[in-house]
C-alpha cells in the first residue's frame, strides 16, 4: 500500500535513492529542458529546485476516459520521468497505478487532502457526466461530479489530462448522451491547465508538472489555457510534409503513387493545418515517429468538439487555415504557378547578371592587355 511520508524528500534524493547518479539527474534537467523550451540559461534553475524542493504530492482522479493519458504518461522515453516524475512526485492517489485499492486507497486520497490543503496538484483524466444526476459515472458509490468538486476544493492548481477532461472528447460528441463536460464546465475557481490530446505527448506531461516544481507557478497558457510551450504552434507549422502542400503535390488517395513519395496528406483528411500541438517537433515514441510520420493524416485530437468538426477522419471540409487559405486545389495552382513565376524571374535575373559579368570580364581583359609591357603583347 501507498503511504504518505512523515518526511518529504526531495527529488534528487528520490533520484540517488533509485540509484541514478548526478550525472544521470543533469542529463534529465537538460532533456525536459529542451522539451519544456527553457532556455539553457534557466537549467540551473530548473536543476536548484528539483535539487531543494520537496516531492509534489499530487492527486490524480479517473472519470470518463480510456486510461491513455496515463498510458503515455508511464511510457515517457526518459526512465527517470517514470521512476521519479511519476513515482516520487508522489501520485498520492491514482486508481489505475496504485497497490492499494478499495478503502486504502480512499483513506490515502483523504490523508493527502487534509495533511496538504492548497498545496497538492489535482489532475484529472476523463470527462464528467452531468445527465442523469451524474449517474452515468459512478465511483465507490459517488458520482464523478461529487468526487470531482471533494477533490478541487483544496488543490493548489488542476492539470486537465487528454481531450476528455479539456474538451470532453468522444463522450461529449454529438448526440453526448451522458452530458459530459470538460473540468472547466464544472470547477470556475481554480487556475486550470488544459493538456489536450488523445492522448497528450509523455513529455508534455512531464515537462508540465517539473514547470510547476522549478519555477513555483503556471506555465503560460494561451487563451484555451494550454501551454505555450506545447501548443503555440500548428501541426502543419513543423510538418515535414510542409514543402509539399507549399508546392501543390498531395496523396490523392492512401494506396497511390504520391503516398509512397510522401507527398501533403491534406486532401486525405489531414487536419495538422487547423491543429495546435507539439507532435512535429517532439514526436512519439522516443522521437521516433508521430502519425503523419507513419502515413495517417493528423485527426486534430487536440481541436476541440474535433470529433463533431468534420464530415469524417478523412475529409477535408475543413478550410485551411480556419478559411483565411484557400482549399488545396486552388493552394496547389497558385503555388505551381508562383513557382513558374519564380524560376521565369529568376533566370532572367541571373541571365543578365551573367552579362554583365562577362562584359566586365571583357573591358577588365582588354585595359589589362593594353597595360602589359611590349614583348607580352
Amino acid at each position: 500500500m501507498k503511504t504518505l511520508k512523515t518526511t518529504n524528500e526531495t527529488y534528487l534524493e528520490s533520484i540517488q535513492r533509485q540509484g541514478y547518479s548526478r550525472r544521470d539527474f543533469l542529463k534529465f534537467v537538460a532533456f525536459i529542458g529542451a522539451y519544456m523550451g527553457i532556455e539553457s540559461s534557466a537549467l540551473g534553475q530548473i536543476a536548484k529546485a528539483l535539487e531543494t524542493t520537496p516531492r509534489l504530492p499530487v492527486i490524480w482522479e479517473h472519470f470518463q476516459e480510456c486510461t491513455c493519458c496515463s498510458e503515455s504518461f508511464i511510457r515517457s522515453d526518459h526512465p527517470i520521468v517514470a521512476d521519479i516524475i511519476l513515482d516520487k512526485i508522489s501520485l498520492d492517489y491514482t486508481l489505475t497505478l496504485m497497490a492499494a485499492s478499495g478503502h486504502q486507497a480512499e483513506a490515502a486520497k483523504h490523508a493527502t487532502m487534509e495533511k496538504y490543503k492548497g498545496e497538492y496538484i489535482l489532475c484529472v483524466e476523463g470527462s464528467v457526466p452531468l445527465g442523469d444526476d451524474g449517474n452515468y459515472c459512478v465511483i465507490a458509490g459517488r458520482t464523478a461530479i461529487d468526487i470531482l468538486k471533494e477533490s478541487a476544493a483544496g488543490a493548489k492548481a488542476i492539470i486537465a489530462w487528454g481531450s476528455c477532461a479539456t474538451t470532453g472528447c468522444v463522450q461529449a460528441a454529438k448526440p453526448n448522451p451522458t452530458h459530459a463536460v470538460p473540468v472547466e464546465k464544472i470547477i470556475t475557481d481554480k487556475p486550470i491547465i488544459n493538456v489536450p490530446g488523445c492522448p497528450p505527448i509523455g513529455e508534455v506531461m512531464a515537462g508540465i508538472i517539473v514547470h510547476l516544481v522549478s519555477f513555483g507557478r503556471m506555465p503560460e497558457l494561451d487563451s484555451a489555457r494550454r501551454p505555450k510551450a506545447f501548443y503555440s504552434k500548428r501541426v502543419h507549422d513543423s510538418c515535414y510534409r510542409r514543402p509539399y502542400f507549399d508546392a501543390g503535390l498531395f496523396v490523392e488517395s492512401f494506396d497511390d503513387e504520391n503516398a509512397k513519395k510522401g507527398y501533403c496528406l491534406y486532401k486525405v483528411g489531414c487536419k495538422g493545418p487547423t491543429t495546435y500541438n507539439a507532435c512535429g517537433n517532439m514526436r512519439w515514441n522516443g522521437g521516433i515517429s508521430y502519425p503523419i510520420q507513419s502515413g495517417h493524416g493528423c485527426i486534430g485530437c487536440s481541436a476541440d468538439k474535433f470529433w463533431d468538426a468534420a464530415e469524417s477522419f478523412y475529409s477535408r471540409d475543413v478550410a485551411v487555415g480556419g478559411g483565411a487559405e484557400a482549399d488545396s486545389d486552388t493552394v496547389g495552382k497558385v503555388a505551381l504557378g508562383a513557382v513558374g513565376v519564380g524560376l521565369a524571374t529568376h533566370a532572367v535575373l541571373s541571365n543578365a547578371a551573367k552579362r554583365r559579368e562577362l562584359n566586365r570580364r571583357i573591358k577588365s581583359g582588354i585595359e589589362n592587355e593594353k597595360q602589359l609591357p611590349e614583348e607580352h603583347s
